[in-house]
C-alpha cells in the first residue's frame, strides 16, 4: 500500500508527522513525500524536508494532508487546488489533519460530507465552504474514504482510528503501544 504525505510551505509539522509514525508502522506500506512543485518544503516551525513532484507519485492509495498557515494562502491558489482535487478523486482514501480540512472543502471532494477540523480555526475553515456538514464537536469523522480531524495531535487519534477500521482493534492498540501514545478511541469525544 502506498501513502503519500502532501506537503506545503508553512505546513505544521506534528500535524503530519504524528500520523506518518503511526501509518508507517502498517506492514508492507511504501511511504511518499509529496508536494504539489516537488523540491525542498518548510514547516512553520522550520523543519526542511525534500519532497517528489505530486505529479509523478503514486496516485492510488492513501493521501495524508496537514494543516498550517500555508492552508490560509492554499485555499486561493487555483494550481494547487486542482492538483490536490485529482489526488483525492485517484486515492482509495483521504486523511485530513486540522486545517487541512479546508483545503479538501475548497476543491468541492467534501460536498455533502461530514467534516471537522482544528476548532480554534473552525469558523474560518467552515466559511470556505457551506456544502460541507461541518462538525464542531469531533475528535475526527469518517464520512466515505474522507477523514478529516480536528486540531494536531487529534490527527494521531484519527490515524489509529483509521488503522482501526482498515486493520482492525488489536493492530491500533498495538501501535498505540509501541508508540507510548494514550489514544483518544472515541471519535465523537472532543474537549476542545
Amino acid at each position: 500500500m502506498d501513502i503519500n504525505f502532501l506537503f506545503f510551505e508553512n505546513y505544521e509539522t506534528l500535524d503530519i508527522f504524528g500520523p506518518i509514525e503511526i501509518l508507517a508502522r502498517i506492514d508492507n506500506v511504501r511511504t511518499h513525500y509529496v508536494s504539489v512543485q516537488g523540491g525542498t518544503v518548510k514547516s512553520r516551525q522550520g523543519y526542511k524536508i525534500q519532497t517528489t513532484a505530486l505529479s509523478v507519485a503514486k496516485q492510488n492509495g492513501i493521501l495524508v494532508i496537514p494543516g498550517g498557515q500555508g492552508t490560509r494562502t492554499l485555499v486561493n491558489d487555483n494550481h494547487f487546488l486542482a492538483e490536490l482535487k485529482t489526488a483525492c478523486e485517484n486515492a482509495e482514501y483521504v486523511l485530513s489533519i486540522c486545517t487541512g480540512a479546508a483545503l479538501l472543502a475548497k476543491t468541492g471532494v467534501l460536498n455533502e460530507k461530514k467534516a471537522t477540523s482544528n476548532k480554534k480555526a473552525f469558523d474560518w475553515v467552515k466559511s470556505v465552504s457551506q456544502d460541507v456538514k461541518w462538525v464542531r464537536t469531533a475528535r475526527w469523522v469518517n464520512d466515505g474514504k474522507y477523514y478529516t480531524s480536528s486540531g494536531v495531535s487529534a490527527g494521531m487519534d484519527m490515524a489509529l482510528g483509521f488503522v482501526k477500521d482498515l486493520f482492525g482493534m488489536e493492530k491500533a492498540v498495538q501501535i498505540a503501544k509501541d508508540i507510548e501514545y494514550i489514544w483518544n478511541i472515541e471519535s465523537d469525544s472532543d474537549l476542545f
